[in-house]
Order: structure tokens, then C-alpha cells, then sequence
């Protein structure tokens, strides 16, 4: 068994389903020894219910998934709960609960907490949401992963809990933070320029191996710079998709020799206006 998602629906929650009894249910199987990735998907009206409702019974069912090394918590689309809406918890204690784990992904930041982590597998951290509270970029910055390779954060906008600013940012492009790192996404920001001017020149890029600051308002501003760096060409991979860059930059860029993907690019509105890819 690889690999097993577990979703409560909207008709299932009305009949009284509970993701607590899904995982109970999981939990007994002859093969779940063998369960690799676990994938909780809706756990029934997640937009009114947080984690907690069924985090007690996965922390203490942990045992019996002694083969588990990946955790997904919130994968769930548009259609069952737009990202934004998704009531998240303290998600610290599953950490704790399954020292194996090599990736934890959540999906939404609403309610969402992590205290300093300590883990001394985790080799990859995604958060997915329309707005990543600087508390959270905080307690990042003080986590103990010795064994962290790949860090992808969508930071989001204001309005959807992007509370946070450059200087919240500005930790992670410090080098020797997770020593092993070499995947840092920055992605999904409204303010793509001012990160991309920060990292084109960051300590950090001495260690990496892949940069991604797709799916934000990267405009040329933040492009110049970008191009302009020594650092960054020295990079195995430069990921811009989704971005609000000119034809004349897209150009340069395909005349640099840089390893970028610029493709989705996109048009301000009547406004001027840029929007990151996910918010809402």
C-alpha cells in the first residue's frame, strides 16, 4: 500500500461520516503497515470544522503507520472548500507523532499554527494557501530540520491572512538555516518584486539549486534584478511561471542562458492592478 486518501464529502458528512472513523477504519487494515503517503483530504465541512476533529485519533493510531513518510493535511479543490475558507489548527503535534516523515503538506491558513518544529527526517515542508501569517513564517525560521531539502511557501496576499512583510521574508534567504536545503519556493506573493530584488544577491543562493518565485506579481522590476545577479545564474533552475513580466523581458530572459521557466504570463488589469495566482 503507497498511498491512501481519505475524504469525507459533503453527502457523507450529512450521513454522520467522520473522518475520525475513516482513519479508525484505515488504521485496522492488514496492510496499512506498508502505508507510505496519506492524504487527508475535505474532512467534512473544513470550512466550519478545523484538523482537531480527527488529529487526536491519527496522533493516536500513529503506531500502527510505522511505514508513513508523507503527510498531506487539506487536499481538497475549490469545489469542496475554497483554499482561503479552510480551518486549520496547531498541526506541531503530528510532527511529533510521526518522527519517520520525510514531506508534510497543509493546504490552508486559516487558524493555522506551527510551533518551533525539531524533526530530524523532514526533508520536505509545503504550505498551500492564499495567505501565509507571519507567525507562522516565524516559527519556520526557528524550526530544528537538519534534513530539510525542499521548503515551498505560497505567502499570498493580505486579505486571505498575509499579514507579514519583506522583513518576515528575509530570514529564509539567509544561508545555513537547513543546511541541506536546495529548493526554496517563495511563491504566490503579492509582493514578488521586492522579494525577487532580495533574493538576487541572498547567501542562500550559494547552497541552492532550484529558486521559485512563480505564481506572484513578478513584474521586470524585480526581473532586472533578478538578471542582473551572478548568483542566479548559477542556479540548476529559475522558476517565474505566472508572472507579469513584459515580451521584451521574456526575451532577455530567453537570450540569458539562465535554466527559467517564464511561461503564464499574465495582463494587469484596466487598474494596474496584479493578482497572485492563488488567493481566495
Amino acid at each position: 500500500m503507497q498511498e491512501v486518501k481519505l475524504t469525507v464529502s459533503y453527502d457523507d458528512y450529512e450521513d454522520g461520516i467522520r473522518m475520525e472513523t475513516l482513519i479508525r477504519e484505515l488504521a485496522t487494515k492488514p496492510e496499512v503497515g506498508s502505508l507510505e503517503s496519506l492524504i487527508i483530504g475535505d474532512w467534512g465541512q473544513a470550512y466550519e470544522n478545523s484538523p482537531d476533529e480527527f488529529m487526536g485519533t491519527l496522533i493516536e493510531l500513529a503506531s500502527s503507520f510505522p511505514s508513513l513518510k508523507k503527510l498531506f493535511i487539506g487536499d481538497m479543490g475549490f469545489e469542496e472548500c475554497e483554499v482561503s475558507w479552510i480551518i486549520q489548527t496547531d498541526l506541531t503535534p503530528l510532527l511529533v507523532a510521526f518522527p519517520e516523515l520525510k514531506s508534510f503538506t497543509v493546504k490552508g491558513s486559516s487558524g493555522l499554527s506551527l510551533e518551533p518544529i525539531e524533526h530530524a527526517k523532514l526533508e520536505e515542508l509545503i504550505i498551500i494557501c492564499g495567505g501565509l501569517p507571519k507567525s507562522v513564517l516565524a516559527s519556520i525560521t526557528k524550526a530544528k530540520l537538519p534534513e530539510l531539502r525542499k521548503l515551498e511557501l505560497y505567502l499570498g496576499v493580505d486579505d486571505y491572512g498575509f499579514d507579514g512583510s519583506l522583513q518576515d521574508v528575509l530570514p529564509l534567504l539567509e544561508q545555513g538555516l537547513f543546511p541541506k536545503l536546495v529548493y526554496l519556493g517563495l511563491k504566490d506573493s503579492e509582493i514578488q518584486d521586492e522579494i525577487a530584488k532580495a533574493a538576487a544577491e541572498a547567501p542562500i543562493l550559494d547552497q541552492l539549486e532550484i529558486l521559485d518565485l512563480s505564481e506572484g506579481t513578478l513584474s521586470d522590476e524585480g526581473a532586472e534584478a533578478l538578471l542582473a545577479s551572478d548568483k542566479i545564474k548559477k542556479l540548476k533552475h529559475l522558476n517565474l511561471s505566472y508572472h507579469y513580466m513584459t515580451d521584451e523581458m521574456l526575451i532577455r530572459w530567453k537570450r540569458s542562458g539562465v535554466s527559467v521557466d517564464v511561461s503564464e504570463q499574465q495582463q494587469s488589469d484596466e487598474d494596474d492592478w496584479r493578482y497572485p495566482s492563488l488567493t481566495e
